[in-house]
């Protein structure tokens, strides 16, 4: 008797951007590439490329939830990676639309693409932190990020960077994931705090590079890929570092 084995299944909830490089495009990419069957569900389209975001189109809220449901009602998803959610209604749509799934969250909270363009209203920040944060597995807020939903400024040595992570569970999430790349070393560290659990640190020499448009969604994705694997929170966040770097 052949027993048939389907691959792992993540859901990616994000916007599009046409350049391939960031995005659903680059939440799929990576997926495929860790062995995860990749969904999506399109929360704005973007016409963006490594320079610029030149336009940017929501999708309406009732959409995005009759995706969302359309992947659920249909898929095994093993985890949902959440990227640039641009507006208050569809943040609200999106926690609302997950909130009795059972599955693990990953929330990259996407404020402003590599080429300085803002993805996220400045009305928004405040949903972002209080609805949807609370709910997820894993935050991953790189340095300005995190600095703006804490309203401070940013953290530059790791002392500061782990008391902000900190604060951040402070405000009700389980795990946050401080994602050290903006900071002005020649090392790039990387903190994973938990409350149940130990600092994790990941560490990395600074690579000479220009090409770090679509890093942060990567990221956030492959750590998605590895808990679709039922990987551990540690694990996934380890394996993710590795692939990225």
């Amino acid at each position: 008797m052949t027993t048939e084995h389907y691959p792992p299944i993540a859901l990616t909830i994000a916007g599009s951007d046409s350049g391939g490089g960031a995005g659903i495009q680059a939440d799929l990419k990576a997926f495929s590439a860790l062995g995860v069957y990749g969904a999506s569900a399109i929360t704005a389209l973007t016409a963006q490329n490594t320079r610029a975001v030149t336009a940017v189109l929501e999708t309406p809220t009732d959409v995005i939830r009759a995706q969302i449901d359309a992947v659920f009602d249909d898929l095994n998803v093993g985890a949902v990676k959440i990227g640039m959610l641009s507006s208050v209604p569809i943040i609200e749509t999106v926690a609302a639309t997950l909130e009795h799934r059972d599955v693990p969250i990953v929330l990259d909270p996407v404020m402003i693409a590599k080429s300085g363009d803002a993805l996220l209203r400045d009305d928004a920040v405040d949903c972002v932190r209080d609805v949807l944060a609370p709910m997820a597995t894993v935050l991953t807020p790189n340095l300005p990020e995190a600095a703006r939903l804490l309203n401070t400024s940013q953290g530059e040595d790791e002392q500061t960077i782990r008391a902000q992570g900190e604060q951040l569970l402070e405000l009700g999430i389980d795990a946050v994931l401080m994602k050290g790349g903006h900071a002005d070393t020649a090392e790039c560290v990387d903190l994973l705090l938990a409350r149940n659990a130990g600092p994790l640190r990941l560490s990395a020499p600074r690579l000479d590079t220009r090409n770090t448009h679509g890093t942060g969604c990567t990221l956030s994705a492959s750590i998605a890929a590895g808990l679709a694997k039922d990987m551990t929170l540690s694990d996934a966040v380890s394996a993710a570092h590795e692939y990225l770097q």
